[in-house]
């Protein structure tokens, strides 16, 4: 039986940074990432309480990696430890 992985339609690359995110609801949040895919990141957030399925923030990468654009950001998975967001722009 196939698992979500294989499902998956970017493959998913292991990468630890953090993101400043931002939205109305928490202000500005310092969180770090569990890895990232051209479609999207998983963000560690466990302790964090963070807005519904569907809602879009805003993220900036913080590590000097060159360019650091802010990226828009629709929030498609909750899970205990965190959150899956989906690349929108």
């Amino acid at each position: 039986m196939a698992n979500n992985q294989d499902k998956r339609e970017h493959v998913r690359t292991p990468l630890r940074t953090s993101i400043l995110l931002t939205h109305d609801s928490f202000g500005e949040l310092l969180v770090k990432t569990r890895d990232i895919s051209h479609g999207g990141v998983f963000l560690l957030t466990s302790e964090l309480s963070m807005p519904p399925v569907g809602t879009v923030i805003h993220g900036q990468v913080q590590d000097d990696y060159g360019e650091r654009p802010v990226v828009k950001m629709e929030i498609v998975r909750v899970e205990p430890s965190g959150v899956g967001l989906m690349f929108i722009e």
